[in-house]
């Protein structure tokens, strides 16, 4: 059975996080958020001490996985939710933006071999701040991954890849301002369809691999999103992740494997949107309370004001995600699987705080539209985590695949 108590080690940790997201991030969001594309310097000078002291706790999910030989259960995915959630409480945008593998290096884990672990995550323990990201949406090629077109050739000892990918989240800083890397998924042979789609590694300058473009965006501007092209790029025959072949496999080297990475990683995702959402519920219930205005907890409802409902609904949305979160992360440490409950809380939470942040901005009337307060701009951040890394329509495929046993083909 889950317990959602969390050992003293992570309660530490997470006391540690936080103090981190008061002292470092919060008093810097609306800065940040007006200078998009802005570095956050100190912040992720203090950010990469911190989790190369840790050992890189929260640096992705995998970095928690049970090593080999060792009996105890892992804590990984628990510890990065709680990290990120905090961070996200912060600014959303600037946790985008700490340096830490991220998509990248939750690939690496899922479907790498130990010299590619080590050549490409063993870096994030050493040195300037790093970053990893993950390309997989083209032009043409959105929320339907199995269609890309970026295609990689094999050329003696030689990958050669041509494309272009959109909407690389920590792209610039991770391919062109640090030492990072670029996870990138691309065809071998478009005939093959799914079963031909493979992730590459691109190490940081890679001559043929060209940033091109930094989006301007409604929420999130501290994180860096951009356009990647792709012109006869050459990478080492042994940077391709998982097989060559291009036969349907169940296995982790396919396309199925690359997949479940997402199965890791979608709950961080939901629990970087309760982070803004709690960040919302928080601010709005100060805000009220110093007017008068709490909620009397325990009479009927019908004896309650519109806007006492709303702050309970508000908290009950948030709580709701944040377990829901919890049990899919705390599913993958023990090792069960749990792309049904990975989806069921990025869709829930990706939904449910968009309307917790917009109740906030409604709930503080004029002012609440203002710049005057944050909620304007949580409510900018929050509709990301409704969007990235599978919309909710996605999810809600995912979703009801799994519970009606439904096939890609059938249900679509």
């Amino acid at each position: 059975m889950i317990n959602f108590e969390h050992h003293e080690m992570l309660r530490n940790l997470a006391a540690a996080v936080e103090q981190i997201a008061k002292d470092h991030m919060r008093p810097f969001t609306r800065e940040v958020d007006e200078h998009e594309h802005s570095n956050p310097e100190q912040y992720i000078k203090t950010m990469y001490e911190v989790l190369k002291m840790t050992g890189g706790a929260m640096n992705s999910p995998v970095m928690g996985a049970k090593q080999e030989g060792e009996k105890k259960r892992r804590t990984g995915n628990v510890t990065s939710v709680c990290f990120v959630e905090k961070l996200a409480w912060g600014d959303c945008g600037m946790y985008l933006a700490t340096p830490m593998p991220l998509l990248g290096g939750a690939a690496v884990g899922a479907a790498g071999t130990p010299e590619q672990k080590a050549h490409f995550l063993k870096r994030f323990q050493e040195g300037e701040p790093k970053w990893a990201a993950m390309a997989i949406t083209e032009p043409g090629s959105g929320s339907d991954s199995g269609s890309i077109q970026t295609t990689a050739e094999l050329d003696g000892e030689e990958w050669v890849l041509n494309g272009e990918k959109i909407f690389v989240t920590a792209g610039k800083r991770s391919v062109q301002e640090s030492e990072g890397f670029v996870v990138v998924w691309a065809t071998v042979d478009r005939k093959a369809g799914r079963a031909g789609i493979k992730p590459f590694l691109v190490d940081h300058h890679t001559p043929g691999m060209t940033v091109t473009k930094l989006e301007k965006k409604h929420g999130i501007r501290c994180s860096d999103t951009a356009v990647i092209v792709f012109e006869n790029c050459r990478i080492p025959k042994a940077n391709l992740l998982g097989s060559a072949g291009v036969k349907p496999s169940a296995t982790a080297t396919g396309f199925k494997g690359a997949m479940a990475t997402f199965d890791a990683t979608r709950p961080p995702v939901a629990a970087s949107a309760v982070g803004v959402g709690r960040a919302s519920l928080e601010y709005t219930q100060e805000y009220l309370a110093a007017r008068g205005v709490k909620p009397r907890y325990g009479i009927n409802k019908n004896k309650l004001t519109a806007t006492e409902r709303d702050l309970m609904r508000m908290e009950a949305k948030v709580k709701a995600s944040w377990l829901l979160t919890l049990k899919a992360a705390w599913m993958s440490d023990i090792g069960e699987p749990n792309n049904l409950e990975a989806s069921e809380c990025k869709c829930l939470a990706g939904r449910d705080m968009v309307w917790v942040c917009q109740k906030a901005v409604e709930l503080l009337g004029p002012e609440g539209y203002s710049r005057k307060h944050l909620v304007e701009k949580w409510m900018r951040d929050s509709k990301i985590g409704d969007i990235y890394e599978g919309t909710q329509n996605i999810q809600k495929l995912v979703v009801a695949r799994r519970i009606f046993g439904y096939s890609r083909e059938q249900l679509a």
